[in-house]
């Protein structure tokens, strides 16, 4: 064994310096979220990137009108038909998403695949073809939803408004204000519903529309009657229904396209006017209307009837056009139910790291040491790969022992170097494998006093190949732990020099002899490894004021 004396030689130079801002990282990044939307009508799908704040930027849009629930309010099944093209739709984004890098994809859906008996089945296939998890929400869920996107995009006060999202299976009623939802209520009301229930024939029979009104009627008085708030500061009316009119309204009035949606408002008498001559158009006629969506052409005419009820039920005579609606809600719930974890992702993005460091924190290992050590044993790491041949997983497994190799204090000082080995093997520590786990507790193990022996059983069960890396990571980590011997940072970079012997020149901001003296004593693993004399070199850091 190569002796362990190390002299100290004071060398002035400068070096590119460690980062000393030794804490918890916290540098902010973006979630990337994908939500897509299966509707009745149409499927959306919208990629944000989310901030820790909570605040979002939606970086794309994609729509569909898939038609999902065509006759299925009537046969009380998706037809395989509508399934193949959502099958095909869904399939597509998916991969968009993924391929844009959206791995975290929440998908939702509402009333068709709610309500058909065979539902399931469709989201069976769905998860079988795409490995998508779809979650079929309930009608005031989607209420709720809605009306999150809703009052983070209209301006509101204390006093409570009433929001409308007419769907193609479903009508989302809400009472609110900008604190909270009040009241809602999901009626069987959706466009394609009425279409199909109602509407056998274009344009249709006095008798057909005498029916589409009582039953609309009936069911938004009944649904009114139940809000305790009867006077409303506005009427909020969002969706791709609603959208729709207030854009053929706008070019009807000024031939011009509606330069913005969100915020922008109609009359009851332009619904009205709009209404009428839907009534009495057959489907050419409404084609040639500009600005109706061809692929609303036989659900517009229902929705526009659902809106001018409300409006004259509820006593409003202008509606407010809002452009969120359940996708932004559930980006809204996403952040609110996540913030926390949002904020860990941010700051540490990888997923294993956060992971170590998380448990670090459980342990209450101290912040400032523990990173420092990470960093001069990654600096030794790097600068020594000559040596070692060692790469980036290698790495890894160093800085995460380095993170974690005081944790062991948590039960006690005594052996703590012990305690972190039983500490790390037994923690779920998410991304790492259980080889991993132990490769990295037994670095952490040998930071201090004994080394690696074929009779320590933790080392033992190790393939070979384990523990060479074992003893050269445990190597690096002795000496960057001495080197922080007080806690006090005092080593600001380190230069290796790889010849006959290997030179490590530190450059120190104030007394370093401790540093020096834990050094030298934990170098005997490394010369011992490396067959190579190792000459510790101090350098106090020169003064640039």
């Amino acid at each position: 064994m190569v002796g362990s004396e190390i002299p100290i030689l004071i060398r002035f130079s400068s070096y590119v310096a460690i980062n000393l801002d030794h804490h918890w990282p916290t540098q902010p990044v973006m979630t990337r979220l994908a939500v897509i939307d299966i509707g009745t009508n149409s499927i959306h799908m919208v990629l944000a990137d989310v901030q820790p704040d909570g605040t979002y930027k939606i970086l794309d849009r994609f729509k569909d009108m898939t038609r999902l629930g065509n006759g299925t309010f009537t046969t009380l099944r998706l037809s395989d038909e509508a399934m193949a093209r959502g099958l095909d739709v869904l399939r597509n984004l998916v991969t968009l998403a993924r391929n844009k890098g959206y791995e975290r994809i929440i998908a939702v859906a509402t009333s068709a695949v709610r309500e058909a008996k065979n539902g399931g089945d469709f989201i069976d296939l769905v998860a079988e073809q795409t490995g998508l998890k779809i979650r079929v929400i309930s009608g005031p869920e989607e209420a709720r939803l809605i009306f999150l996107g809703i009052k983070n995009s209209v301006p509101m006060s204390d006093q409570p408004v009433l929001a409308v999202d007419v769907g193609g299976g479903s009508v989302e009623l809400m009472v609110g204000n900008r604190d909270q939802l009040l009241h809602a209520k999901s009626l069987k009301l959706g466009a394609i519903r009425l279409a199909d229930e109602f509407l056998k024939r274009t344009p249709p029979s006095d008798g057909m529309l005498h029916s589409l009104e009582e039953s609309v009627s009936s069911q938004l008085k009944a649904a009114l009657e139940t809000f305790k708030t009867k006077r409303y500061d506005s009427l909020i009316a969002t969706s791709g229904m609603a959208g729709n009119l207030a854009e053929v309204i706008h070019l009807k009035k000024t031939n011009r396209p509606l330069p913005q949606l969100n915020l922008a408002t109609v009359s009851i008498k332009d619904v009205k006017e709009i209404e009428q001559e839907l009534r009495t158009s057959t489907i050419k006629e409404r084609l040639a209307l500009p600005g109706l969506d061809p692929k609303r052409v036989d659900t517009l005419f229902p929705a526009t009837i659902v809106l001018r009820r409300l409006m004259e039920l509820s006593g409003r005579d202008e509606i407010v056009l809002c452009d969120k609606a359940i996708r932004e809600g559930v980006i809204y719930d996403f952040t609110v139910r996540h913030r926390d974890r949002l904020k860990a992702e941010a700051e540490i993005p990888d997923l294993r790291r956060r992971n170590v460091i998380a448990l670090a924190k459980r342990c209450h290992a101290p912040d400032v040491h523990s990173l420092q050590v990470a960093s001069l044993a990654l600096r030794l790491f790097d600068q020594t790969k000559r040596l070692h041949g060692l790469g980036s997983l290698e790495r890894d497994w160093l800085e995460y022992a380095a993170i974690l190799h005081d944790i062991g204090y948590l039960i006690n000082e005594r052996q703590h170097h012990k305690h972190a080995y039983y500490l790390i093997t037994h923690s779920d520590i998410g991304g790492l494998s259980s080889d991993e786990l132990h490769i990295i507790a037994n670095v952490a193990r040998y930071h201090r006093r004994a080394v690696p022996h074929s009779k320590h059983d933790g080392f033992d069960v190790l393939a070979p190949r384990f523990q060479r890396v074992v003893r050269i990571l445990s190597s690096l980590l002795r000496i960057a732990d001495g080197l922080d011997r007080t806690h006090f940072s005092v080593v600001r970079s380190l230069d290796v020099k790889i010849g006959p012997s290997v030179t490590i020149t530190a450059t120190v901001s104030g007394d370093a002899e401790l540093e020096a003296w834990a050094a030298r004593g934990r170098a005997d693993l490394f010369e011992r490894v490396f067959r190579r004399r190792v000459q510790l070199n101090l350098t106090p850091q020169e003064d640039t004021a």
